[in-house]
């Protein structure tokens, strides 16, 4: 006689919908240094140009076009240092189901965000209008803050939370002072080091913890 299939008790639900919420695995890398250094160098950048606009830097425009390449050639190499390192570990995506359901949270928030950059660097150059391409950054902050909620819900991290409310708000203001360039980039600045460099350091401290435990 064949046995008879084992049903789930109300117990062995509750188990499973814990370690969805409880997550638990390594933090990957990749993510972290994305943030970390995405916030720390773009942060610089935003920086930078608050010192244009108030006029303490005039540099020429192929010194400025150099410096702003740089930032982005830094990043790219910072991104590809992480990725390599990361790949020398466990794989990210064979770990327990909530790490998994993060990650894809913000894959899919990446993925949304080159949408939103072509779609509105397009809407930019057609309209010649720049501060159509200033929206987009209040559309970034809007996903990465959708993206930290559904963190926050699978972690119970309360900075997670924090950083989530904190987007949104930020992706109001933007939306809001994109006419008035100096308090834009002071809001995209502090933004950039309290929102991507200051998570990013905390997902890189659990991360190197858990490359030193493993």
């Amino acid at each position: 006689m064949a046995p008879k299939p084992r049903l789930h008790s109300p117990e062995d639900d509750l188990a499973f919908m814990r370690s969805i919420v409880e997550g638990g695995g390594r933090t990957p890398m990749t993510l972290a240094i994305c943030y970390l250094a995405g916030g720390l160098l773009y942060g610089l950048q935003c920086l930078f140009h608050v010192g244009q606009v108030i006029g303490l830097i005039r540099w020429p425009d192929i010194a400025n076009l150099a410096f702003v390449v740089g930032i982005t050639v830094a990043f790219l190499c910072v991104l590809t240092w992480a990725i390599l390192k990361d790949r020398k570990g466990a794989p990210a995506n064979r770990g327990p189901t909530g790490t998994r359901m993060l990650n894809a949270a913000f894959s899919a928030t990446g993925m949304a965000n080159t949408a939103v950059i072509i779609v509105f660097a397009v809407g930019a150059i057609r309209d010649k209008d720049f501060a159509i391409w200033l929206y987009y950054a209040a559309i970034v902050f809007a996903l990465q803050a959708a993206a930290w909620y559904v963190a926050w819900t699978l972690k119970r991290k309360g900075w997670m939370l924090a950083t989530s409310l904190g987007g949104w708000l930020v992706a109001v203001a933007l939306g809001v002072l994109v006419r008035q360039p100096v308090m834009y980039l002071g809001v995209c600045t502090i933004a950039l080091f309290l929102l991507f460099a200051l998570p990013g350091w905390l997902m890189f401290r659990d991360a190197r913890a858990g490359l030193k435990a493993g």
